[in-house]
């Protein structure tokens, strides 16, 4: 039954109808299954994926690489908890490498988002060190393109 969770991971929008077709299933099967992830926390929320530099909405986007201490008993999770508080933060990661934390954020502006990490992330007695990159251009994410491909221009030349 994993394949419905890809199924709607890629369009949320699929009905049970449409996915027990497509899986060769029953409606019934489908919707109890469905309703199963959600109680069980597996299906966490329904999603529209946007492409916003087709609006009007002006912001920017950072990636903040966070250096933390780990707390006694609680590890990385209680700093965590603390950062994803913040409206601005949009997803929160632990990772293995160089950097502890990553922090995506949105602001309206670059002075914002500077702000926002000198302010409120810096100044926590946990971390130790910021690296902070800015977003220039989306070419994909949540596994959606964005944007139309570029088409070669280029002629075929033989000699």
């Amino acid at each position: 039954m994993e394949k419905i969770l890809e199924l709607l991971e890629n369009d949320s929008t699929l009905t049970a109808e449409q996915i027990a077709v497509m899986m060769g299933k029953s409606t019934k099967e489908i919707e109890t299954a469905i309703e199963t992830y959600k109680k069980n926390n597996v299906i966490v929320a329904n999603k529209t994926v946007i492409d916003w530099e087709k609006t009007d909405k002006e912001f920017v986007t950072a990636l903040i690489e966070l250096k933390a201490i780990p707390q006694r008993g609680d590890g990385f999770d209680k700093i965590a908890e603390r950062i994803y508080q913040y409206p601005e933060v949009k997803s929160l990661y632990l990772m293995a490498g160089r950097y502890d934390l990553m922090v995506i954020i949105e602001g309206k502006t670059l002075q914002e988002v500077s702000s926002f990490v000198s302010r409120k992330l810096a100044t926590m007695e946990c971390i130790t060190e910021t690296a902070t990159h800015f977003v220039l251009k989306k070419y994909k994410s949540d596994n959606v393109i964005f944007g139309e491909p570029q088409q070669d221009l280029r002629e075929v030349m033989s000699l």
